[in-house]
């Protein structure tokens, strides 16, 4: 099996929103690795859930993937895609005390930032997007927006020139809210942030430390992702009582890239369980297609 990086290029967001070029639970195409599944997919506990080959286009599964419904901390990717076209790497925020109370009066997950610390944009992403900090979702839209309710309509600009037609962002964070999105919304801009090198590099890091400064405290930031020890390339977790557990993810088998979406999953193991077995499922589909390819019996 071989693993590596390969995302697939902006010109396929329009095929995954579309639906892609078959269903799973269509009748088996020609053969070879880049057909329709020829066998049934696991079981999927996720009350929505979505994978496709980006590589071909080819939907392998599709559960409930145009519901609407509220996705968590899968926000903060359109936060850091939004981030990335309005901010220099290394321009520096200043973080508030209304940046640390909005995460402590959410109930909210975050970074450990504290009032008066001064971090680059880059150090937020990584805030933003490991340990999914509301602290530094709020920082950087009250930056760039600027201001939360600026910030959030930049948000929902930019899901509509990606296409995104089911998706609606109500705050930068993904805390409890009016907003909403779908599985299939959720992997096209999956693939979409992936493209950034940046946004890219943080999702598939596994801890990120910075030392002590005069201008900001010594932080270390571990990903929520535990995705990332079985080769995947991101990219974010998400939970609230309202979303259930979350995750979209991006992960790379036998040089097709494979986007899935998992939202409303039952408990934070079982999320990453459903991802695994969905990955082994199309790795076994594609071997299979490779041997009947070669005319192997």
């Amino acid at each position: 099996m071989r693993i590596g990086v390969i995302i697939a290029p902006a010109v396929l967001l329009g095929a995954l929103l579309a639906g892609g070029t078959a269903q799973a639970s269509a009748a088996p195409a020609h053969g070879g690795p880049s057909s329709v599944p020829s066998s049934a997919p696991p079981s999927v506990t996720a009350r929505e859930a979505y994978l496709v080959d980006a590589t071909t286009g080819t939907i392998q599964l599709a559960k409930r993937d145009t519901r609407r419904v509220p996705i968590a901390s899968l926000t903060k990717v359109m936060t850091a895609y939004v981030v990335r076209r309005q901010a220099r790497l290394d321009s520096v925020v200043t973080i508030t005390k209304a940046d640390v109370r909005h995460a402590v009066a959410g109930g909210a997950t975050a970074a450990g930032l504290r009032a008066g610390e001064r971090l680059t944009v880059r150090d937020l992403l990584y805030a933003l997007m490991l340990p999914s900090g509301a602290d530094a979702a709020h920082a950087l839209a009250q930056r760039y927006g600027p201001g939360t309710t600026k910030f959030v309509a930049r948000m929902n600009a930019a899901a509509k020139s990606l296409g995104l037609r089911d998706t609606h962002y109500a705050n930068p964070d993904g805390l409890p809210s009016k907003g909403y999105s779908t599985a299939r919304d959720q992997a096209a801009l999956a693939t979409a942030a992936l493209a950034d090198p940046v946004i890219a590099t943080v999702a598939r890091t596994p801890a990120r430390k910075i030392a002590k400064t005069s201008v900001h405290r010594a932080h270390t930031w571990r990903n929520t992702n535990t995705l990332l020890k079985d080769g995947a390339l991101g990219l974010k977790t998400g939970y609230t009582r309202q979303a259930g557990y979350c995750l979209s993810f991006v992960a790379v088998r036998e040089g097709h890239t494979f986007v899935g979406v998992l939202l409303g999953e039952r408990g934070d193991a079982a999320r990453f369980a459903t991802a695994r077995k969905l990955l082994e499922w199309v790795t076994g589909e594609l071997d299979a297609g490779m041997t009947a390819g070669a005319g192997i019996t």
